[in-house]
């Protein structure tokens, strides 16, 4: 490791995780993972509910999606500051203490849910996503990096895709119950629809801050830096890093474009014009290819012996083909076990090597999305919902490699990367644009842009600069 301090938890140092896994901590950080998966995926429920309750169009409506990614750019743009003038905060706290303070931050701002809802005003819900996006920035910020250094480097990207996919559970489960809950059992009649969004957040607000609290009382090692820390623009000089960012930017942009307009596509009348609860379930089958995928990019890119991933990797899409056909009926599942057999192929074409499976999976993704844009009926619906399968790997891949050798420059890195979330606050009302003038269909040529930039940052742009490292100023704690 190169030279500039020494992160402890405890007494072991982090060149010592580099042999050992913490599988208890990593347990446990699986467990807000799925919280945060569940709650961040209601905003694709929330964009058709205030559309319909505001009317209004769908730019405006898209606004949802930029407060709460815009959020992440504001949170992370100033931690990136703070780490470049006095020293990267997370290094001085601990990654732990990062999480408790994200995880407060995230409950003020679901608790601001309330008075939005009584107030019936569409700015101070947004106002209060925002304030939840900056929780939930600072959470990514100590989660991501933390997660990579709970065992080997060579094996980051696998314990990313596990943790992620657990994330993806939560983004499964959240849109079926955040629909029922929203458009049904809260959404009384003669009531102003905003109205139904009130109990579920004050639940979620609860929920952080009994987290918050199990996380303090929780033995957890607590990396910090106790003798140098890091200051100045470091992360900036390198360019995969750099290039990573971009990546990240599209990667967000063009992911929460697909998500958002799930809903409001599957309303239209080629495509079945399914209801708000309907088009929510099906929603849950885009979010649930996040999770299988991510499980088998766990399995693909894991320090295990061949014959043992394979097998995995193999057995994960015919299970989730068996549970689609119990749960979507044969026709369904005969769409979805099309795509997890795509996926299958190119899993084994792209296993252990976290760069081709951007470039291969970013090529799939741009040919679902023309089959969405140019086609009708099952086939335009399941291609669309079947680019979560090809979605799941690419978070953790993006993340791993823009900061693979940063050393102590991790988590200035990984504040980085979080500013580019912003792909997620632009990209959507952008798409919203093209949407009310050519059709929300046509809209998706917005996140085809995204997907090029992804498979050329998996075909070149993470090798740039990589020669490079990480060299820190000598500059003491005071």
């Amino acid at each position: 490791m190169a030279s500039g301090g020494t992160l402890v938890a405890g007494g072991p140092t982090i060149e010592q995780t580099g042999v050992r896994t913490y599988r208890g901590p990593f347990t446990i950080m699986t467990i807000l993972f799925f919280v945060w998966g569940f709650m961040s995926v209601w905003n694709d429920i929330l964009i058709p509910r205030f559309k319909d309750a505001f009317r209004l169009d769908y730019f405006h409506a898209m606004l949802v999606q930029s407060a709460f990614c815009g959020a992440y750019f504001a949170g992370s743009l100033t931690y990136y500051l703070i780490s470049s003038i006095w020293g990267d905060p997370i290094n001085r706290i601990g990654y732990k203490n990062g999480v408790v303070i994200g995880l407060l931050i995230a409950a003020v701002g679901s608790f601001l849910f309330f008075p939005a809802a009584i107030l019936i005003s569409y700015p101070f819900f947004l106002t209060a996503l925002f304030v939840v996006g900056i929780g939930f920035a600072l959470l990514q910020i100590a989660a991501n990096p933390y997660i990579t250094i709970l065992g080997p480097e060579r094996t980051a990207s696998s314990r990313l895709n596990l943790a992620q996919a657990f994330n993806s559970f939560g983004t499964t489960v959240g849109p079926i119950i955040a629909g029922w809950l929203i458009f049904k059992v809260f959404n009384a009649p003669g009531s102003h629809g905003a109205q139904s969004v009130k109990i579920p957040y004050l639940c979620f607000g609860a929920v952080f801050l009994a987290l918050a609290v199990f996380f303090v009382f929780t033995h957890l090692p607590n990396f910090t830096e106790t003798r140098h820390i890091a200051r100045g623009a470091g992360a900036l000089g390198y360019p995969h890093t750099v290039l990573g960012m971009i990546a990240v930017f599209m990667y967000v942009g063009g992911e929460v474009c697909v998500g958002s307009s799930i809903i409001n596509f599957l309303k239209l009348p080629k495509l079945g014009g399914l209801s708000h609860v309907a088009a929510s379930r099906y929603l849950a089958f885009f979010w649930g290819g996040l999770m299988i995928g991510r499980l088998m990019g766990a399995f693909a890119l894991g320090d295990m012996r061949k014959t043992i991933r394979f097998g995995a990797i193999v057995l994960l899409p015919v299970l989730a083909f068996g549970a689609v056909w119990i749960l979507a009926g044969k026709t369904d599942a005969l769409h979805d076990g099309l795509m997890l057999a795509v996926m299958l192929v190119a899993f084994i074409f792209g296993a252990g090597s976290a760069p081709r499976m951007l470039a291969l999976f970013s090529g799939i993704i741009i040919v679902l999305l023309l089959t969405g844009m140019l086609s009708a009926g099952s086939e335009a619906m399941w291609a669309i919902l079947g680019i979560g399968l090809f979605d799941s790997v690419m978070w953790s891949n993006i993340f791993s490699l823009a900061i693979e050798g940063l050393g102590p420059l991790k988590s200035q890195a990984a504040s980085l990367l979080m500013m580019a979330v912003l792909g997620g606050a632009l990209l959507p009302p952008l798409q919203g644009l093209v949407a009310d003038h050519s059709g929300i269909q046509f809209s998706f040529v917005v996140p085809i842009i995204s997907y090029a930039y992804i498979a050329f940052y998996g075909l070149f742009g993470y090798r740039a600069g990589r020669h490079k490292e990480p060299v820190l100023p000598e500059t003491a704690l005071p």
